[in-house]
């Protein structure tokens, strides 16, 4: 069903299938709701939030990967009662886990919108993929030309090599070319 969407959505874009597969996959694993929970998946981005709102952070702010949705849950509900725009902001959701603060880049009349656009379906993370590819020119050069490095700093952020070693993983550059040769054999 998904390899259904992501082509459907892929050929309304003009980009390769495999790509937003590789994006899906190294992103969120294919999983754009949390089959416990029923929720979006996402991933709060302590040092985001910390620039645009002034908390002092708790301990639950330390953890985050989209692996650990309870503990991800739980330091976003703890920012989102001090902050509601800025929490959602600095947090990444869905298939692409594509950040909140880009609500704007992707035509939403607010953070929130984007939220609840993406908690409908997996189709609408994936168009929200799409769409993200699309507004970033840089972004496309990068893709067509297979660069994965290019890919990977745009992204994922220029240190994409050091949050692998931190969690013991291939570098983002790696996954993304593994990914996407994977669905493009």
């Amino acid at each position: 069903m998904l390899k259904e969407i992501v082509k459907r959505i892929a050929a309304m874009f003009g980009l390769e299938w495999a790509i937003l597969m590789a994006f899906i996959e190294v992103e969120s694993g294919g999983k754009g709701f949390d089959p416990a929970t029923g929720k979006i998946i996402i991933q709060f981005e302590p040092v985001w939030f910390r620039k645009k709102a002034p908390y002092a952070p708790s301990g639950k702010w330390s953890l985050n990967g989209v692996e650990r949705q309870k503990q991800e849950w739980e330091a976003f509900n703890e920012v989102f009662n001090l902050n509601r725009s800025a929490a959602m902001e600095s947090t990444s959701i869905g298939l692409g886990q594509i950040m909140g603060d880009h609500w704007k880049r992707l035509e939403y009349n607010s953070v929130g919108a984007m939220w609840d656009d993406a908690k409908l379906s997996l189709e609408r993370q994936v168009w929200q993929i799409a769409k993200f590819i699309q507004t970033d020119s840089d972004l496309l050069i990068a893709i067509k030309a297979r660069n994965w490095g290019e890919v990977a700093t745009i992204y994922n952020g220029p240190k994409y090599k050091e949050v692998a070693v931190r969690y013991n993983r291939d570098p983002y550059n790696i996954s993304m070319e593994k990914a996407f040769k994977k669905y493009t054999a």
